[in-house]
């Protein structure tokens, strides 16, 4: 094992969340605001995952007033609190690039039973 892979194994969260393309969640992040910490909730649909070990990252989508809201997040990361799974989808690929033209219910990805 070479240095970098133990490196990397280090910062590996242990409780890392599960979920994967196409599920609905949320994401407590904490946001520093000059020397005040707050947590932030964005709910929204992951639409891709990708990377591996702990560069790993997931992208989630979500509508806001109209308008298309993406952020990223680093799977791994302390500014990540928590993921909640508010419900699975069901996807048959494993990047969503398709919802970026949508909008409304066309948007909605369907619920897995």
């Amino acid at each position: 094992m070479t240095i970098i892979e133990e490196l990397e194994k280090e910062q590996l969260n242990a409780n890392a969340p599960k979920f994967e393309t196409g599920d609905t969640i949320k994401v407590y992040a904490k946001i520093v605001e000059g020397e005040r910490t707050r947590t932030q909730v964005f709910e929204g649909t992951v639409k891709k995952i990708q990377g591996g070990s702990n560069r790993a990252t997931f992208t989630v989508r979500k509508i806001a007033y109209g308008v298309g809201v993406e952020k990223t997040w680093p799977l791994h990361s302390p500014l990540v609190e928590k993921v909640e799974v508010v419900r699975k989808g069901k996807v048959r690929r494993a990047k969503l690039n398709y919802l970026v033209g949508l909008t409304g219910k066309k948007a909605k990805v369907k619920e897995a039973k």
